[in-house]
């Protein structure tokens, strides 16, 4: 029996091949490094946000599950909103010294 999921197959529309089979070509996430491995960086950034400060967290290497847990658990610790995607983690407002204390307490220990 095929596999007829429409879902894996949404840029093909026709194929006179009976043998064709569709292959994606899904990255896969790394594994996430032990918080003593990670090379996180604290930044302060303010381009293209209006003049809003943000504190930006990059270099996160892991799964993308793993990285809005980290970023659930900076937001709430800080009060603030904020995202976590693309391997960074921004939360909103002034917040560098309370996040890289926070990512210390977490077992961060090579935060810059």
């Amino acid at each position: 029996m095929k596999n007829n999921d429409w879902k894996e197959r949404l840029n093909v529309v026709y194929s006179t091949n009976p043998d064709y089979s569709y292959e994606t070509n899904k990255d896969e996430e790394p594994d996430t490094l032990p918080p003593a491995q990670q090379r996180l960086r604290v930044q302060l950034e303010r381009k293209n946000r209006g003049g809003k400060v943000v504190t930006l967290v990059t270099g996160f290497v892991g799964t993308c599950d793993d990285l809005k847990e980290l970023g659930k658990m900076l937001k709430s610790k800080c009060g603030v909103g904020g995202s976590a995607k693309d391997g960074e983690i921004i939360v909103q407002g002034d917040f560098k010294q309370r996040v890289v204390e926070l990512l210390k307490a977490g077992g961060y220990t090579q935060t810059k």
